[in-house]
């Protein structure tokens, strides 16, 4: 049996992880000297009020090899295979860690790591679509060339309030181009290659949004779609609202929607909302 192991940036919701039995593991976030695992001992709203109490902003920290080591090593023994797939490469170590664990394996080939090049929403698309080939019959030799093509091929765009937790956060990127004007405008960024990049700019959230939806509509073009989903940070009636205008645009009636957690919003801070689709076929 092929199992499924991600981490915590993917924002599962429970009850998918237990029904597929899905392993997460857990990255970590940092308010100066008091580390948590993200999804296990602070929650989502826990955060992001310890985040507009602090002093200082938080920091993030992938997992260690022996996290991975752990889990993988008990699902080998038991006899499956294991498709392990990961935030992107490009803002975090996360695959490294998962890379090193899978060499120390007395057999490494029973693990395929995959580098989703890409985060939160975009991330969980990824899991999904290997859990639907795993019921689809697959083999893993099927599963994760498809998988590294779709993580290629998805397209995430986000806004955010301001550009400063990105910025002390060091995952501005390309992004870095927008901070001299982020007083005046919202800036709308996107992953490219796995990593933050602008893409515009505009006065205000709502236009922000309307932006957002015009460059999905722009690149689907007249395609299928294969899977949509919508995150957010604090702000769950504007992600509904975005929510209904993709359906209305796309005629796309299955839509996921995810908060984004302490991680990813340590970066991002409260305000994000984000779309991420991918095409059929």
């Amino acid at each position: 049996m092929i199992k499924v192991v991600t981490d915590s940036t993917a924002y599962l919701p429970q009850d998918v992880v237990e029904q597929r039995d899905i392993r997460v593991i857990p990255l970590n976030v940092l308010f100066g000297t008091k580390s948590y695992h993200e999804g296990v001992d602070i929650g989502y709203d826990q955060f992001y009020r310890m985040l507009a109490e602090a002093d200082e902003l938080p920091t993030t920290s992938q997992p260690a090899p022996g996290d991975f080591l752990a889990v993988y090593s008990e699902l080998v023994e038991a006899g499956h295979e294991v498709i392990s797939i990961h935030i992107s490469s490009g803002i975090s170590g996360t695959v490294d860690s998962a890379l090193q664990a899978q060499k120390m394996l007395p057999d490494p080939d029973r693990v395929s790591v995959v580098d989703s090049l890409s985060a939160s929403i975009g991330l969980e698309l990824i899991v999904r679509a290997a859990l639907d080939a795993i019921d689809a019959g697959k083999s893993r030799s099927e599963i994760v060339p498809s998988l590294e093509q779709l993580s290629e091929q998805l397209r995430i765009y986000f806004v955010v309030n301001t550009l400063e937790y990105l910025h002390k956060g060091g995952r501005i990127g390309g992004a870095s181009a927008l901070l001299g004007t982020m007083l005046q405008f919202k800036p709308i960024l996107f992953l490219k290659d796995g990593k933050i990049e602008p893409f515009g700019k505009v006065r205000t959230k709502r236009k922000a949004v309307t932006r957002l939806l015009d460059i999905i509509e722009e690149q689907v073009g007249t395609q299928s779609i294969g899977k949509v989903g919508v995150t957010h940070a604090l702000v769950p009636d504007e992600a509904e609202a975005l929510v209904q205008e993709l359906r209305q645009r796309l005629d796309c009636n299955d839509c996921y929607v995810s908060q984004t957690g302490p991680v990813i919003g340590t970066h991002t801070g409260p305000g994000l909302l984000g779309i991420a689709v991918y095409t059929a076929g």
